[in-house]
């Protein structure tokens, strides 16, 4: 029997983040490290509400390597599908903080970042057919093997209820806005919910409209489709429910990891079976908690944190 209820795949890395905020990299005299990556981020906040999770990644054979391995573990985070490359790096982020909301991200991602380098050979598909959530990232369209890999996982999951494409484009990663387009369009009818901000959703569905983007998403195949609207708060629709909540109030530190801790929490409500408000209003509350903080991974909110700033005033 399948004992994880959460499968994420995809990228990994070490976030080296500035303990100094409103100041440019070259300013900056002191650095934080921490767990970084989406994907891997995902995981970790969906363990925080007890979730059974793992990811599915790769890192390179060096001490940042080692330096995840033991850091997941810590996060409570299933280790057992992440490998090493030989002769590629683990990567690493750096980031500027300027809250409340320009937050610029550096890549160091080359020749290329092992997690790109996931083939469909190496994947478990038993456990990812078995997963009750089954999570990916649209960087994980970006490169070969990678690309192929998602798409030998998502046939042998066939389309199970929470297989979830987060829309996370970023620009860098590829060669042209076409082709992460192309790309996401033909994921789109092989996952069964969606999750993007405004700018991801005009990259996918070319809407920017909260409503129509949403409308795109779910005529493309998926039957949840979730627009984050930022400091205008969530939207979420299926074919027969529209579901809208306000953004939480919080005192910005770095909202890098809030999407993450949203996705997190998402998997858990989803998980849980609640209603559609409950589950948006509950991830978009773990959110907010997230932004209100310096780091990523280990920022995510426990369920208990999350219930508390639900039970205040506005949320």
């Amino acid at each position: 029997m399948n004992d994880l209820e959460v499968v994420t795949m995809g990228r990994v890395g070490v976030d080296l983040y500035p303990l100094q905020t409103g100041v440019g990299l070259e300013d900056v005299t002191s650095f934080g490290k921490f767990l970084g990556g989406s994907a891997t981020n995902v995981a970790v906040a969906a363990a925080r509400h007890g979730r059974r999770a793992a990811v599915i990644t790769r890192v390179g054979e060096d001490p940042f390597g080692r330096y995840v391995r033991r850091t997941l573990g810590e996060l409570g985070v299933d280790d057992r599908f992440v490998s090493a490359v030989p002769g590629l790096p683990t990567p690493v982020t750096f980031c500027e903080i300027f809250p409340p909301d320009d937050f610029p991200l550096y890549f160091y991602r080359r020749p290329t970042a092992p997690d790109l380098m996931i083939a469909p050979v190496e994947l478990d598909l038993a456990a990812i057919t078995a997963a009750g959530v089954f999570w990916c990232t649209v960087t994980g369209l970006s490169r070969e093997p990678s690309r192929a890999s998602h798409h030998t996982a998502w046939a042998a999951r066939g389309r199970r209820p929470l297989t979830v494409l987060d829309l996370d484009y970023r620009p860098m990663f590829w060669d042209a806005p076409d082709l992460a387009r192309e790309a996401v369009a033909e994921a789109l009818p092989k996952v069964s919910v969606a999750v993007g901000n405004l700018t991801e959703c005009e990259i996918a569905v070319g809407e920017t409209d909260p409503e129509r983007a949403a409308g795109a998403l779910l005529d493309a195949g998926v039957t949840l489709a979730v627009v984050k609207l930022g400091p205008d708060g969530v939207l979420a629709a299926t074919r027969s429910e529209r579901v809208r909540v306000p953004p939480a109030a919080v005192d910005v530190v770095n909202g890098l990891g809030a999407g993450d801790g949203f996705g997190g929490a998402l998997c858990h409500g989803l998980l849980a079976g609640w209603p559609l408000d409950r589950t948006i209003r509950f991830a978009n509350a773990a959110g907010a908690i997230v932004a209100g903080r310096l780091e990523c991974s280990t920022a995510m909110p426990t369920t208990a944190e999350v219930e508390q700033l639900l039970a205040g005033p506005h949320v």
